[in-house]
C-alpha cells in the first residue's frame, strides 16, 4: 500500500492505516528496549531526546547535574547551557585513559541534591561500556534521576531499560540501520506527567481554550505537528531486521572483529591504540599513527583502499583533548555487521603500509 497520509488527523482510510502503522513502531520500539509502548516517545534523534529532558526537568539554583567526560557533546552541551540558564551545579566524572568509569568516582559525586546523573552506555570514541547499572544504583540511593545516552549501545546490544533501572534511555535510528531523522527516547511511566514538552502544537492537546490548554497525558504530548512518519515507520522495519539477526549474535560478531582490530593494531609499531583491552568494549576502536594527523591518515585509507572511517574529535572535545591528549583528534574504525574478517585484515594492512 502506497500512502502519504497524515496521523491521528483523519477517519478515513489511509489516516487510519498510518496511524495503526505508526503506532505499531512505538510498540516495536518499546518491545525492543524492554520498555511500555506510553513509554517511547519519537524524536528527532538521541540529541533531541537528551534535550527534551534536560529542558523539561524544571531545574532550579542549587540542583546538581552529574555528566561525565566520556560523553558525545549531545549528552555535555545540554546540561552545560542548563548550568547557563538555570544556575545549577554540574559535576564531572573523569574517566581513566582506557576511558573506563569507576563507580567509586559516582558515589564521590552524586549527592542528595543531585536531580540527574547523564551517562553515556557506550562511548562513541573509545566503544568504552561504562557500568550503567552500578551508576543507577549509586543514584537511586541518593534519589537522583539517571538519563542514559543509548545511541552507541542499541544498535550493539541488548538493552533492557528495566533491568538497567534507568528514567530516560535515549536512541538513533540512524545507528540501527534505519532512517536519519528519527529517534526514540524512553520514558519511565511515573516521569511522563513530570517533564514539559519542548514543543506545543498539533497533537499534543486535549482541550484549548482562548486563555488556557490542557496537555494530553501519554507520550503524544511531546510529539508536536506532524512527525517522521515515514522514517517512524523504516525505524520500526530496521529494528525487526535487526532482531531477526538476533542481538547476541550481533554482539558476538562485532565483539570478534574488535578483538582482531585492537590487537592487530597494538602489534603495528607507530600505532597508539586509545580504546582499552577488547573485553570492555564494543566494536569502535581509536588510534593514531605517531607522526601523521589523523584525517591525513583517514584521506589515505579511503583513497587508496576505500575504507571508510571518522577523524578528528568525535563531537567529544573534553574526552579527546583532555583524557586523551590528542589535541588533533584520533583516528576511528566502526566494525559492525556488515563488515568481515576479510575486511578487518584489510584495514590492519593498509595501515601497516601507511605507519611505514
Amino acid at each position: 500500500m502506497e500512502y502519504r497520509s497524515n496521523i491521528e488527523r483523519g477517519l478515513y482510510e489511509l489516516s487510519q492505516y498510518a496511524s495503526e502503522q505508526y503506532e505499531a513502531a512505538r510498540r516495536k520500539v518499546a518491545s525492543f528496549l524492554g520498555a511500555k509502548p506510553e513509554e517511547i516517545i519519537f524524536t528527532k534523534n538521541t540529541t533531541e531526546g537528551i534535550n527534551l529532558v534536560a529542558q523539561g526537568l524544571k531545574l532550579r539554583r542549587g540542583d546538581r547535574i552529574v555528566t561525565t567526560l566520556l560523553e558525545h557533546h549531545s549528552n555535555f552541551l545540554p546540561w552545560l547551557r542548563c548550568k547557563q540558564k538555570f544556575k545549577v551545579e554540574i559535576r564531572f566524572v573523569k574517566p581513566d585513559v582506557r576511558g573506563i568509569l569507576d563507580p567509586a568516582d559516582f558515589e564521590k559525586a552524586v549527592n542528595n541534591r543531585t536531580k540527574i546523573v547523564a551517562v553515556t552506555h557506550v562511548s562513541n570514541v573509545l566503544g568504552t561500556i561504562s557500568p550503567v547499572r552500578e551508576i543507577v544504583e549509586i543514584a537511586k540511593e541518593r534519589g537522583s534521576l539517571v538519563l542514559v545516552d543509548g545511541a552507541q549501545a542499541a544498535p550493539h546490544m541488548e538493552v533492557d531499560v528495566k533491568k538497567l533501572g534507568c528514567d530516560f534511555y535515549a536512541v538513533s535510528a540512524h545507528k540501527m540501520c534505519g532512517p536519519t531523522g528519527v529517534g526514540a527516547l524512553y520514558v519511565k511511566e511515573e516521569h511522563l506527567g513530570r517533564l514539559d514538552p519542548l514543543c506545543l502544537g498539533g497533537g499534543t492537546v486535549e482541550y484549548v481554550g482562548r486563555q488556557s490548554f490542557r496537555l494530553r497525558r501519554g507520550p503524544e504530548r511531546f510529539e508536536a505537528g506532524t512527525p517522521p512518519i515515514g522514517e517512524v515507520i523504516g525505524f520500526k522495519a530496521a529494528i525487526e531486521y535487526l532482531e531477526n539477526l538476533g542481538m547476541g549474535n550481533v554482539e558476538t560478531h562485532e565483539r570478534k572483529l574488535s578483538k582482531m582490530l585492537y590487537e592487530g593494531l597494538r602489534e603495528i609499531p607507530k600505532v597508539e591504540v586509545y580504546s582499552p583491552e577488547p573485553e570492555n568494549k564494543l566494536g569502535v576502536t581509536s588510534f593514531n599513527i605517531k607522526g601523521l594527523d589523523p584525517h591525513k591518515v583517514a584521506l589515505i585509507l579511503d583513497s587508496t583502499a576505500k575504507i571508510a572511517v571518522r577523524s578528528g574529535m568525535h563531537c567529544a572535545q573534553p574526552l579527546v583533548r583532555d583524557i586523551l591528549k590528542q589535541p588533533q583528534g584520533t583516528v576511528r574504525a566502526s566494525p559492525y555487521i556488515y563488515n568481515t574478517p576479510e575486511e578487518v585484515e584489510k584495514l590492519l594492512s593498509t595501515v601497516e603500509t601507511i605507519a611505514r
